[in-house]
């Protein structure tokens, strides 16, 4: 386990302990935590030296973050691809470990894009089954999964300080049926993506080194973060990706559902239901106007609500526009070509 973002870890250390006992219960691996996992404010070469250390290991043979964050922007200069390339390994993570995800892409790696120790191991009276399966399915077995919906979603749990956060989850509610746009066609290919936020701060420091054709006939997966932007603003975010030409390039869009309320706001249940139609609305406009040929499907459980799925980010999901499911393989060779 690994804290490449922000040392939750060390700031709620119960949570984090739960976390190590549930991984090893659920996947019969021993949890191994480096240097910097529990030490708050580490600096970005410290924390990169443990992502190193960690690739350089050959008994570590999967890397989980701990959780997000908001500068491992700064920690990916210090990292040391060839160790990576030598001995490619399962990365998983979500939010701010987008920065590593595209940094593992861009190396030729492949990934899974969730599993924050912090978030989805540690809390609540149990660990959700979808995500046990998938976590499984990236860690041991390499097996396709369908991805599907769990039926009840929250967007935030029990705050870690709380005592309750390792008994309970957070208020959880009835999922919407999945949104389904463009065309009824069947669209296979590597997904490519992530947090929408750390997305752009990716493209604008220069760390998307390739065309867009590099993604053509991809999956693009987008969710967003805890921060609840507002759609206008999710917008243009997609809009840029847009004029990059990264829409155009996509076979297929796959956009969380997204967290629409955080521990100081909770809106009512019919505000909540807007706001989700908000994100879902504008984004679904833009990719239909840059990509019309895009299938599109909104409300997939990744990202920042749960219970969610791992997805692979390099490897290979099915998007299937007339039978309208998704499915991922977790058996792709970490070691692609762009």
């Amino acid at each position: 386990m690994l804290s490449p973002s922000a040392a939750v870890a060390g700031a709620f250390p119960a949570v984090h302990e739960q976390a190590m006992r549930r991984l090893a219960e659920v996947t019969g691996l021993v949890p191994v935590e480096f240097p910097t996992t529990r030490r708050v404010g580490a600096s970005a070469a410290a924390r990169a030296a443990d992502v190193n250390a960690a690739f350089a290991d050959p008994s570590i043979r999967g890397i989980l973050a701990v959780a997000g964050g908001e500068d491992q922007i700064t920690v990916v200069p210090h990292l040391d691809a060839g160790l990576a390339r030598a001995d490619p390994k399962p990365f998983l993570g979500t939010s701010d470990n987008t920065n590593l995800h595209q940094w593992l892409w861009a190396n030729g790696i492949a990934s899974f894009y969730g599993g924050s120790t912090q978030v989805h191991l540690g809390p609540g009276p149990r660990v959700d089954d979808v995500h046990v399966r998938s976590l499984r399915a990236a860690l041991l077995t390499g097996e396709r999964l369908e991805i599907t919906d769990p039926g009840e979603s929250e967007d935030i749990g029990v705050d870690w300080a709380d005592p309750q956060a390792l008994e309970c989850f957070g208020e959880r509610e009835a999922t919407e049926p999945w949104s389904w746009h463009g065309p009824a066609r069947v669209v296979n290919g590597d997904a490519w993506g992530g947090c929408l936020e750390v997305i752009q701060w990716v493209l604008t420091a220069g760390r998307f080194p390739f065309p867009p054709q590099a993604l053509d006939g991809g999956v693009l997966i987008i969710e967003t973060s805890e921060k609840l932007l507002p759609a206008r603003e999710v917008g243009w975010i997609v809009r840029a990706l847009g004029e990059r030409g990264l829409l155009a390039a996509a076979g297929a869009v796959l956009v969380a559902r997204p967290p629409v309320s955080d521990h100081t706001r909770r809106p009512d249940a019919a505000e909540r239901a807007r706001l989700r139609r908000a994100q879902r609305d504008v984004v679904v406009e833009l990719v239909g106007r840059y990509n019309p040929e895009a299938v599109v499907c909104v409300g997939v459980p990744f990202g920042h609500t749960r219970p969610q799925w791992i997805l692979p980010h390099g490897g290979s999901i099915t998007v299937d526009g007339t039978q309208r499911r998704v499915f991922a393989d977790y058996g792709s060779d970490l070691m692609h070509q762009e």
